[in-house]
Formats: C-alpha cells, structure tokens, sequence
C-alpha cells in the first residue's frame, strides 16, 4: 500500500522551495486560474519573491532528519509496516516533490504487489488535495502496460476512529499544558470560498469534523469553548471563513487569556502547523492580549494515530489481506 501527503522542499533554502512552488503552483486543482492568466504571475511575481521568504519559515521548523511533514510521513508507513507485518508492504509518497508518487507506485509494482491500496492522509476532501493525488495516480496509471489492481482511502472526515482518536490524543495534551485553556481553537487549511460554491465538499467535511469533535469535547471538558477556524489564506480571492488569525487576534482583544490550538485536517506537522500556527499564531494571540498559547501536535505517528489509520487501511484492504 502507498501513504500520500501533500509534499514538501527538499531543503530549507530559495532554490528547493522555488523548485517545489512551482511544481505545487502550476497544479490546476490548486490554482484555478488559467495558465495563460496565472504562469506569467507565477513565473514573473510569486516565484520570485515568496521562495526567500518561505525559505525562512522552512529553516525555523527544520529538523535534524529533514522536512518534518516528510519525516513524520515516512514514520507513519514504518509504524503501519510494523503494525501490518508481513501481510502488505508499506511505502510513501508525495503529490509534489520526492518521493514521488510515480516512483513509489512502481517500486511496489516491482516487488510483486500486484493489488494496492493508495491512501492520500486527507481526512476531509478537497479537489486540491485528494483530488490532485488521485489526479497522479491516475497519471502514473497511464503511462505503465500493466498497471495494478488499485483501491483508494475514502475520506475520513467522520469516522469513529478518526474522531476518537483526535479526542483521546488532544485530551491527552491538554491535560499535560500547565494551564487550563478557555478555548480550542481547531484549525483548519483554507480554500478559495468559490471551491464551495463549486460543490467542493471541503468545507462541509471540516465542519462535520468540528462539530463531531465538539460534541466529545463537551461531555468531556464541560468548560472548554470549542471554535473554528481557516488558516492559510493567499491571494485577494475571498477565502473560507473566519480566518484563524482574525480570529486569534479577536479572541485576545475579548479578554481570552488561556487558548489551544489545534489543527485536526493535518495528518502530520508541518510548515503550517509548526511555524504559522505555533510561532505566528502566538504572536498574534499574545499581541491582542492573550497570555498563554499552546500548539497541540497532530496525531503523527503516535499510537493514537497509528491505530486510527490501522484500523482504516485494515478495513479497505478487506479481501486482499
């Protein structure tokens, strides 16, 4: 089977992330805008002056083994490989960057595995991602003779396992804070607000996450307000609303002094939980007001994770294993 993220530089550095935007970029399930329009702002503007200053973001995050969503990805398939055993063989793969998806598809069809489960770590769908994965599968599909028996990873905005695990693990860290939040800000990555319009089930995922994961969290921590929020916005387009930093700047000038961040979309930390959740989010919250702050981690490879994504992967390779 084959785990899919989204992807990531190959270092911390202009020439690795101007290599990696524009390969992200020129996605048309990412950037909407007709290539006639967009690769010339692209190409002339946005390539030329974000990489320097992505680079930076990257190198505050950078860990010792590399990118930490590439990282924590590659853990997540040798933690599902101990877990399956001898029953799959587990690989990863990137939808930008390496390794690429073309790559690991093959590499599994080379070592005999003739029926695969592809697995994209998108809990909530959107055309930008799980779409844009399944986009290259399909891709990698068309350039072989003989290409394997394929089954994909639905998404998982709403399962048990899914909800269960994000309320014992992030349970578990707020108990272990040295404060007691007044609020849960759960996180979610932005879209074009047009993307709803267009019947991406995006949005609607997220809430359906937000609102399952609330109704745990009320019966469990009783006093804590549970919010929601879209982060990452870029360009002038309207996004998906409200906007994690309007809202963090918000909740400090309301007199919130305690608050937790959260990002349940995200299957592994990354650029953007790392640096523009845990590093900027807390300057905006402590700059309106705020006192204490805390990033929670994602479910990453720890066990919570781990058996959520067992248990899924177990049951949609029924019948193969």
């Amino acid at each position: 089977m084959l785990l899919v993220n989204l992807g990531t530089p190959d270092a911390p550095e202009p020439g690795a992330v101007r290599r990696y935007l524009a390969e992200f970029l020129s996605d048309r399930r990412v950037v909407e805008i007709p290539p006639l329009l967009w690769q010339p702002i692209l190409r002339g503007i946005v390539l030329t002056t974000r990489p320097r200053k992505s680079a930076h973001a990257y190198a505050q995050v950078w860990r010792d083994d590399g990118s930490p969503l590439a990282a924590i990805t590659a853990a997540q398939a040798k933690a599902l490989q101990a877990r399956l055993g001898g029953a799959a063989v587990v690989r990863h793969a990137m939808r930008y960057g390496s390794p690429a998806l073309a790559d690991e598809l093959a590499a599994l069809k080379n070592a005999g595995c003739d029926r695969i489960l592809v697995a994209p770590l998108y809990p909530q769908y959107s055309a930008a991602t799980t779409g844009s994965a399944l986009d290259a599968l399909a891709d990698a599909v068309k350039a072989v003779r003989w290409a394997p028996a394929l089954r994909t990873l639905p998404p998982y905005h709403a399962e048990e396992a899914y909800i269960a695990a994000l309320h014992a693990d992030l349970s578990a860290q707020l108990t272990a804070l040295e404060f007691v939040p007044e609020v849960l800000l759960l996180s979610f990555h932005g879209m074009p607000e047009r993307t709803l319009h267009l019947g991406d089930p995006y949005h609607c995922h997220c809430r359906v996450t937000a609102r399952l994961l609330g109704e745990r969290f009320l019966a469990s921590h009783p006093g804590l307000r549970l919010e929601t929020a879209f982060q990452s916005r870029f360009g002038r387009a309207r996004w998906l609303e409200p906007a994690t930093d309007a809202v963090l700047a918000e909740e400090g000038q309301r007199g919130t002094r305690l608050l937790a961040i959260a990002a349940p979309g995200f299957s592994a930390d990354c650029l953007e939980t790392l640096e523009e959740l845990a590093i900027r989010g807390q300057e905006q919250f402590t700059a309106a007001g705020g006192e204490r702050f805390a990033a929670l981690a994602c479910l990453n490879d720890g066990d919570q994770g781990m058996a959520m994504l067992e248990a899924l992967v177990r049951r949609e390779l029924s019948g193969w294993i």
